[in-house]
């Protein structure tokens, strides 16, 4: 694990390294992206984050459970806590007192939970599991825990020898911030080399550059270990991709808000009070202090953006947040009635009794002053508010606000939803490289399923407008048409180098992939113009967003890559099969179609993701497999 001694900062000389572990093995580059993350954070810090390697199995059809030890009455259904202590006691084969029930919840398509690992009553920060029940079976478990008999004799005291107020001071000037209000936490963190630290874990930000870190600290030494960055970042500036635009037009939309989802509507959190500006429930938008206000009576929020004049202009600031008001509040929408609720982590001020935790509506700084050509959103434990900043671009005279963009506040937004439905509402759970690339793949492809009105499936660009590019920013358009984009399963080990190999790349070959998915289940199932607010129906549109966010109640926290798994391969040499991300997150789509839809679709998706390399023998070293299951041909 990278570290730094806080003793050293006044000599201003950082230096961050790999701890080598005792039995060192070389891994194959890619394993890196799944269990590590570098991050250039503060004042020049470089930390080098690390991710146990996490198991995941699906089952099919499920799997009977346990039966909890010592008792008696098994016709009686099981408490949700109960079921899934026992299944990760049997499973993994860990002592009782090393399992803790963390959170879950129940929904039509079946049974959630999430536990973390523990020792001595402390939790560990990286070392969770997920459970997903269907009519009572098993069909998911992924799990990260660490093999405590491996361990032992390497863990730290579970009683801190640093009080975590003399430690915050200078992690605050090291992360360049400050401590939020947040209460710090005592946890336990598994370093590179198999050993485990005892950490204080708080929140550090600086709201004026755009950051916010979750520091762990070593408890007994004042290092600190490593960081959960909760702002995922869109790098809209680098390579290019499209989708609706600021030129296509501005009309006037008259009621947007599902009431279903908002049941008070986008300007009200408790059915009372009405408000007037870009303040609601599930979102507040605004530029500066400043939140965008009604131009007559009744909520008429109706400023036109003038593309001639600069976005600094009060009318463009006005027009700009407004529209920041209507994307967020339209994804909050269509995505709760698609299964990102209450309980299953989203942002709302007000919960209405339903679960999960409030007073975490999204802030969305519009034309914020922190940065330009780009956009990103900080997604905190539920409970705390999602933050997205939105920024001028400058590519063009006068430059572009990239809120006029629709591809980019729904692919911000969308990091949101990922990082809260992966792992039970952490934030913490997308945070190696590859998991952060799958994030960057999931947002260009909600951005993509939100533009169609049909069932053509045209190429998909993203940035065109901003960058004043019609090939966007993306390496390729996302198409099925491998002429146009070539991308394959095998394109994260291919002509670049995987080394540099960063998240957005990552994220096309997913992204492309499925688009593909989604092209091929509109053509087996034909396409709802309802999608965005009947979810009941079964085009292949309505099919793909119910798996997409289906699939990640599934997956694993920090689904890795096939690697000798590092604790094992460290300290005790033995093989251990682990699923690539990519393919983790493939096969719980597949198992979320198992869940809701009876496999209906296996062969359709699978044969989609075939077609990209991604075969039901893939293998995770990203070679091609271009094989289908038994049955499918």
């Amino acid at each position: 694990m990278a570290s730094f001694n806080f003793n050293k900062l006044l000599s201003f000389v950082l230096v961050a390294f790999y701890a080598s572990p005792a039995h060192a093995v070389p891994w194959p580059l890619h394993a890196r992206h799944s269990t590590h993350r570098v991050r250039h954070v503060g004042r020049g810090l470089e930390v080098k984050a690390f991710y146990p390697s996490s198991t995941y199995q699906t089952f099919g059809q499920g799997i009977d459970p346990p039966i909890p030890q010592g008792l008696t009455n098994t016709s009686a259904p099981l408490a949700l806590q109960d079921s899934a202590i026992a299944f990760v006691q049997s499973h993994l084969g860990v002592d009782p007192t090393q399992v803790g029930y963390r959170t879950g919840f129940t929904r039509e398509d079946g049974d959630y939970a999430y536990v973390n690992q523990f020792r001595d009553g402390v939790p560990f920060a990286n070392a969770v599991a997920n459970i997903a029940w269907k009519d009572g079976k098993v069909v998911a478990f992924g799990s990260s825990f660490v093999d405590m008999n491996i361990t032992t004799g390497n863990i730290a005291d579970s009683k801190p020898t640093l009080d975590v107020n003399s430690v915050i001071p200078t992690a605050e000037a090291a992360l360049n911030g400050k401590s939020n209000s947040q209460p710090p936490t005592l946890e336990y963190l598994v370093n590179e080399d198999g050993s485990v630290a005892l950490t204080h874990v708080f929140q550090v930000q600086n709201e004026t550059a755009g950051s916010w870190y979750e520091a762990y600290v070593c408890a007994h030494t004042g290092k600190l270990l490593s960081v959960t960055d909760f702002v995922a970042h869109a790098s809209y500036t680098v390579l290019p991709i499209h989708k609706e635009t600021f030129p296509e037009g501005q009309e006037i939309v008259t009621n947007p808000q599902d009431l279903q989802a908002s049941p008070f509507g986008w300007h009200s959190t408790d059915g009372r009070t009405q408000t007037t500006t870009t303040t609601g429930n599930n979102v507040q938008a605004f530029v500066g202090n400043q939140v965008s206000r009604q131009t007559s009576a009744g909520d008429n929020f109706n400023v036109r953006y003038d593309a001639t004049k600069d976005p600094s202009v009060a009318s463009n600031r006005a027009a700009a947040t407004n529209q920041a008001f209507y994307v967020i509040n339209t994804v909050h929408d269509f995505t709760y009635r698609y299964g990102f609720t209450e309980q299953t982590f989203n942002f709302q001020s007000y919960n209405f009794g339903k679960g999960g935790r409030g007073g975490d509506r999204v802030l969305i700084s519009v034309q914020d002053a922190s940065g330009v050509d780009n956009a990103n959103f900080a997604t905190p434990p539920d409970g705390q508010s999602g933050y997205c900043r939105m920024y001028v671009w400058d590519f063009t005279k006068p430059g572009r606000d990239g809120t006029l963009e629709n591809d980019i506040p729904v692919h911000e937004m969308t990091h949101g939803v990922t990082n809260r439905m992966t792992g039970g509402g952490t934030g913490r759970c997308l945070q190696t490289t590859e998991a952060g690339g799958l994030g960057e793949g999931w947002s260009d492809a909600m951005a993509d399923w939100v533009s169609h009105t049909s069932a053509a499936v045209p190429d998909f660009v993203v940035g065109s407008w901003v960058t004043n590019n019609p090939a966007g920013i993306r390496s390729h358009p996302y198409s099925n048409n491998p002429n146009v984009n070539p991308l394959r399963y095998s394109s994260a080990a291919g002509s670049r180098r995987l080394i540099t190999f960063v998240c957005t790349e990552i994220g096309e070959v997913w992204a492309n992939m499925l688009h593909n998915v989604y092209a091929a289940l509109v053509a087996a199932r034909g396409f709802s113009t309802t999608a965005l607010t009947n979810p009941d129906t079964s085009e292949g549109n309505v099919v793909f967003m119910h798996l997409f966010l289906d699939a990640l109640l599934l997956q694993p926290c920090n689904p890795t890559c096939e690697c000798l798994a590092a604790l094992v391969i460290v300290l005790a040499h033995l093989l251990k099969v682990v699923k690539s991300t990519v393919v983790s997150a493939r096969d719980a789509w597949i198992q979320a179609d198992q869940n809701r839809y009876g496999g209906a679709n296996k062969c359709t998706v699978y044969k989609a993701f075939a077609s990209r390399g991604l075969g039901y023998n893939a293998k995770p070293d990203f070679v091609d497999n271009t094989d289908l299951p038994p049955g499918c041909s």
